[in-house]
C-alpha cells in the first residue's frame, strides 16, 4: 500500500488509548482554554484522523512563512499550506503549559484537543499579506478564503497536539465521516491496488460520474474513493446530507459493487485553487489513495485562478514530496454528437452547442420548479433527491 508522506506510518493525534483519552478529558477540564477558530478546528480534525501525517501539531511563524513561500517547512518537511492556531490573543497562557483548545462549532464549546505551547507569536502585517499572498494569489477581501484566514486574529500558538474528539463531523455525518486511519483499513478490507479518489463539494452530475468511470479505466483502478467536504461551504451551497444522499444513490446504481467507497472528511474550503488542489493529493495520499483526480478550476471559487492552473502547480512541488498521481481532467460534458459524456479537450471537433451544459443557477432554477434537468445531464435518481431538497426550502 502507498506509504503515507513523510512517514512510514501514519500518525494520527487522535488519543485512542481510552485511558489516556479519559485522563487527557479530566485534565483538560482543568487547563486554561481558549476557543479556536473554525479553521483551527478544522485542522485538529484533520490531525487527528492522521491526514495531515507527518505533522504534530500547529505551526510556528517560521514554519508557516517557509512553507507559504517554498511548500516546505524550515526542516525541509513538505507541507503545501500553513496550518495555525491565530487567536485573537493569548492573555493567561504561558510558553510551556498545557492549554484546552475548545470547539467553535460545537454547543457549549467542548475541548477538541489539548495543546502544549511551544511559541506564542504575533503575525505582523508584512506576513500575514504574504502568506495570503502565496497561498491564495490574491488579497483581494471578497476571497471567501481570504476573509477567513485575516479575520482569526494575529497571534499565533504554536505546538504538538492531542486531539480528544472529531467535533461535529463524527456525530452529524456517521455513515460519512472517515479518518485517513479508517479509510486505509476500508482499502485494504477492499483488496484494492490502484485507488484513485475523486474530490467534491457538491452533488455529482453525470459528467462527474463519468469522469471517475474513466479515470479508474484509464488507471487501471479496482477501486473509487468518493470523498467529500463536510466542513463549512459557501452560501448557495448544497448541505451535506443531501449532497450525501445523492452521490450513495448514484454509486449504488452506476458502480458496479465494491468498486467505490462513498466517504467525507471535516475541513474548511479554503478556496485556494491551486494550493488547495496540492493539500487534497497530499492527504488523498495518507488515506492510501494512489491517483487523485484534479479537474478544471480545482478547488477554486470565483475568477481568481486559471482553469488549469490547480494542475499547473503540480510541477513545482519538489521533487520526491509526494507519490501520488494526478489524473488531470477537463470539463466533462455530454456530447449530442457522440451521444455520450466526453473530455471536452478530447473533442476538437465540436462546437459549444454540441454538449449538453447548464450553469449552476440554470440547474438550481429547475430543480427549485421541480423539472429533473436532462438525462445527459442528470442521472433521474440523483435529480429526484435534489429536487426533493430544493422544493423543501
Amino acid at each position: 500500500m502507498i506509504k503515507p508522506i513523510g512517514s512510514d506510518e501514519l500518525m494520527p493525534l487522535f488519543v485512542y488509548d481510552t485511558d489516556e483519552h479519559d485522563a487527557l478529558s479530566k485534565e483538560a477540564e482543568g487547563l486554561p482554554s481558549i476557543t479556536i477558530s473554525s479553521a483551527a478546528a478544522g485542522n485538529a480534525v484533520m490531525m487527528g484522523g492522521g491526514y495531515f501525517t507527518p505533522l504534530t501539531g500547529y505551526m510556528n511563524v517560521a514554519d508557516a512563512m517557509s512553507v507559504a513561500e517554498t511548500m516546505q517547512m524550515t526542516s525541509g518537511q513538505f507541507f503545501p499550506v500553513p496550518v495555525m492556531n491565530m487567536v485573537e490573543n493569548a492573555d493567561g497562557i504561558e510558553v510551556g503549559a498545557k492549554i484546552a483548545l475548545r470547539d467553535p462549532n460545537v454547543d457549549g464549546n467542548p475541548v477538541i484537543a489539548v495543546q502544549t505551547v511551544e511559541a506564542i507569536e504575533t503575525v505582523s502585517d508584512d506576513q500575514m499579506a504574504v502568506m495570503t499572498d502565496k497561498v491564495y494569489r490574491t488579497s483581494d477581501m471578497e476571497h471567501p478564503g481570504v476573509a477567513a484566514f485575516n479575520s482569526v486574529g494575529r497571534v499565533a500558538i504554536s505546538g504538538p497536539i492531542q486531539v480528544l474528539n472529531f467535533s461535529y463531523f463524527s456525530t452529524e455525518f456517521p455513515d460519512t465521516f472517515r479518518t485517513a486511519v479508517e479509510i486505509r483499513n476500508e482499502v485494504q478490507e477492499h483488496g484494492w491496488k490502484k485507488v484513485v479518489a475523486f474530490q467534491t463539494r457538491n452533488p455529482m452530475h453525470l459528467a462527474h460520474e463519468e469522469l471517475c468511470h474513466m479515470a479508474m479505466e484509464r488507471l487501471g483502478c479496482d477501486g473509487l474513493v468518493i470523498h467529500m467536504l463536510l466542513g463549512k461551504l459557501k452560501p448557495g451551497d448544497i448541505p451535506a446530507p443531501v449532497r450525501d444522499a445523492a452521490i450513495r444513490k448514484m454509486v449504488e446504481v452506476y458502480f458496479p459493487p465494491n468498486s467505490a467507497m462513498v466517504t467525507g472528511y471535516g475541513f474548511d474550503m479554503l478556496y485556494a485553487g491551486p494550493r488547495e488542489a496540492v493539500l487534497h493529493a497530499y492527504f488523498r495520499q495518507n488515506m492510501g489513495a494512489t491517483h487523485f483526480i484534479v479537474g478544471r478550476d480545482h478547488a477554486g471559487v470565483g475568477d481568481y485562478y486559471g482553469a488549469f492552473d490547480a494542475q499547473t502547480i503540480f510541477d513545482d512541488v519538489p521533487a520526491g514530496a509526494m507519490d501520488i498521481e494526478i489524473f488531470k481532467a477537463d470539463h466533462t460534458a455530454w456530447s449530442k454528437k457522440l451521444n455520450k459524456v466526453v473530455m471536452m479537450c478530447e473533442a476538437p471537433d465540436h462546437e459549444k452547442d454540441d454538449f449538453v451544459l447548464l450553469s449552476g443557477t440554470k440547474v438550481r432554477e429547475m430543480l427549485g420548479n421541480g423539472e429533473a434537468p436532462p438525462k445527459e445531464f442528470s442521472r433521474p435518481e440523483v435529480a429526484k433527491i435534489l429536487i426533493d431538497y430544493y422544493q423543501s426550502l
